[in-house]
């Protein structure tokens, strides 16, 4: 797996390494801010030495219930990842390679593993939509929706910016958003490995069964 330790001051640039406007066709998705210009530096996952806490979210799931996420995923191995249903490029590659990752793991640790997709358009990704889409790559997924600026802020204290969505000069609607995905220990609760959309499906195959027991890939 290609990684690198970031220091704590490094922190935040490092999770905003990828904002992405999808499905705008304007060439957006270069990253906002680098951390460094080395050679070394393409890298498809971070290990964090200060982690992230767990965001403090209450949204509706897919089947139209309340979801306490730190309740809800306490003491489980957790991916989370801020994306929106109809980006056509990014999003549905991030999750599909999530998916096929965790396919790959014995059953029982597939069920203990807790993928989280937190949209960033609300109004057009209702509990219903969601669930349809996600149905597609993998049922097990939990959907999560609510009002924008709930959203907004918990994807904030992930270092992941989101904007609201908008249209396009052709008039498209756009969901301009951080691609990262967080991976948080069931030993801590802390989120401890970032990934960036350069994370491939083999890095997901290689990591996945050390972060189901906390362990740092």
């Amino acid at each position: 797996m290609r990684k690198k330790t970031f220091a704590a001051a490094a922190l935040l640039a490092a999770a905003s390494l990828t904002l992405t406007a999808c499905g705008s066709g304007d060439d957006t998705g270069s990253p906002v801010s680098v951390v460094s210009e080395d050679s070394a530096n393409t890298k498809a996952a971070i290990v964090l030495d200060k982690p992230f806490e767990k965001p403090d979210l209450v949204l509706t799931d897919t089947n139209g219930k309340k979801y306490d996420l730190r309740e809800q995923t306490k003491g489980r191995p957790t991916l989370i990842y801020f994306g929106y249903t109809n980006c056509p490029d990014v999003c549905p590659t991030t999750m599909s390679n999530i998916a096929v990752a965790k396919s790959k793991l014995p059953k029982a640790q597939q069920d203990e593993l807790r993928v989280v997709f937190v949209t960033t358009d609300p109004d057009r990704d209702t509990p219903k939509a969601l669930g349809k889409w996600l149905k597609g790559i993998d049922p097990q997924v939990v959907g999560l929706t609510g009002d924008f600026p709930t959203i907004q802020a918990g994807a904030r204290t992930l270092g992941i910016t989101i904007e609201a969505p908008h249209k396009d000069k052709n008039g498209k609607i756009v969901s301009t958003h951080g691609t990262q995905v967080v991976a948080f220990s069931p030993k801590t609760d802390g989120g401890y490995v970032l990934y960036t959309e350069d994370a491939t499906v083999d890095d997901y195959i290689k990591d996945l069964p050390k972060l189901v027991k906390g362990a740092t890939p």
